[in-house]
């Protein structure tokens, strides 16, 4: 019985290449990270703030929305889009689908912002530019397999 124990507690156990890839995808995370929120902050943003912004550079949200996306509370969203509008990168708009629900929108130079930080990131695009394009498709479709 206690064979069938070990050997039950080991196959959940991961192997070494699978500990190992984990190890390398939390050091990608934080490094993608930390130059995002030095990127923003060369916007004079806040890391949340351009999050955000990114997101309504999708489509315009309602509040609830875009707390659900960014795992925050609805009230940290309102005072995140409020300072976004007061410096002119974001406004609320009556939703089309029901105008008694407002939804922020990116502005035009929100969107320039928004474009301007993505292509200010450092970390993502150097690394990538050293794997071919075979390398950086196999990459991409290993990345969407995970999150599917």
């Amino acid at each position: 019985m206690a064979s069938t124990t070990s050997t039950s507690q080991n196959s959940h156990r991961p192997d070494p290449l699978t500990l190992e890839v984990v190890e390398l995808i939390g050091e990608v995370v934080a490094r993608f990270h930390e130059d995002y929120e030095e990127a923003a902050a060369e916007h004079a943003l806040t890391g949340a703030q351009a999050r955000l912004l990114s997101l309504l550079c999708l489509e315009p949200l309602p509040m609830r929305r875009l707390a659900q996306r960014l795992k925050c509370e609805p009230s940290n969203v309102t005072g995140i889009v409020d300072r976004l509008e007061a410096r002119g990168l974001v406004e609320r708009q009556p939703d089309p689908a029901d105008r008694r629900v407002k939804v922020a929108a990116a502005t035009r130079e929100g969107r320039r912002v928004a474009r301007s930080l993505r292509e200010s990131l450092r970390f993502a695009r150097e690394p990538l530019a050293g794997l071919s394009e075979g390398e950086r498709v196999a990459l991409r479709n290993a990345l969407r397999g995970m999150l599917e």
